[in-house]
């Protein structure tokens, strides 16, 4: 029952598939992760620092709950049950002894230094490379797509004339939704943060050839005509450390929590191979 639920669990963290999809090669590789991951968990779960650990109810039907949105009704939930030989009742047996193998990892982590913002500012300082920002825009534009020379001709024509008339964001994000046939139409023409790389070469030229608040001429593409208005220009450059300085704490904590992990569960191990 339990390996069930683990191989489930497994094929889709390891292949983002199915186990009944897999490959043999996959398979197998999947058979021989999970034996060890039970190995590991079961030994986790028989170690001193998972005395007295409590699954709360509300955090177990909350997991479950997780689980059951996956799928889009009571039947096709049922039919996975079914197909992996779990029942309900197994399953929040799985599902709970999850969850308290989460619980001792947390227990094990609760004496880890705290990450301090010189710990951040350390790291920031020593690799620069990771907060190196590229030249970004905030774009919006206006589609119109044809299928023949008449309609091309019209919709140039309409562009043009729009172009004119646009003189803020406001009024370009309204002819967006206007006029657009584009889905970005409903949110007035948002192309949102564009780097790089990210538009059709034509439009990239003239996108990032533009001030703020400038609109670009006509432009074809392989899917229409546009017009495109620069709201915000990011230069490029190191991004300040004020603004990074929380996601790298988080990082850094992250990083700290899975080493103790990782060595603690290295000496469960090597104990049993001892013992």
């Amino acid at each position: 029952m339990l390996h069930a639920y683990l191989e489930l669990k497994l094929a889709w963290e390891l292949f983002q598939k199915a186990p009944e999809t897999l490959s043999e090669p996959e398979r197998n590789r999947l058979s021989e992760v999970a034996l060890k991951q039970d190995s590991i968990e079961q030994r986790i779960l028989a170690s001193p620092q998972a005395a007295n650990v409590m699954v709360p109810e509300p955090t177990l039907r909350t997991r479950l709950a997780e689980i059951r949105k996956r799928y889009p009704d009571d039947e096709a939930f049922a039919h996975d049950l079914e197909r992996i030989d779990l029942t309900p009742a197994e399953l929040e047996k799985a599902v709970e002894r999850d969850l308290r193998v989460e619980a001792v990892l947390d227990r094990v982590v609760s004496t880890v230094a705290a990450v301090s913002l010189v710990d951040a500012e350390i790291y920031y300082r020593l690799h620069p490379e990771a907060f190196d920002r590229p030249e970004a825009r905030r774009l919006r534009h206006i589609l119109i797509t044809f299928d023949n020379p008449q309609q091309a001709a019209k919709a140039r024509q309409q562009l043009e004339n729009l172009r004119s008339t646009l003189t803020d964001s406001e009024k370009f994000a309204a002819a967006a939704q206007r006029h657009s046939q584009c889905p970005t139409a409903l949110e007035g023409g948002k192309l949102g943060l564009v780097k790089r790389n990210q538009l059709y070469p034509v439009l990239e030229a003239a996108a990032f050839a533009l001030l703020e608040g400038e609109i670009s001429a006509v432009l074809e593409s392989e899917i229409g005509l546009h017009i495109i208005r620069c709201d915000e220009i990011l230069p490029s450059g190191m991004l300040p450390f004020a603004e990074v300085s929380g996601k790298i704490v988080e990082r850094l904590t992250d990083k700290r929590r899975q080493e103790k992990q990782k060595e603690w569960i290295k000496q469960l191990m090597s104990a049993r191979q001892l013992a």
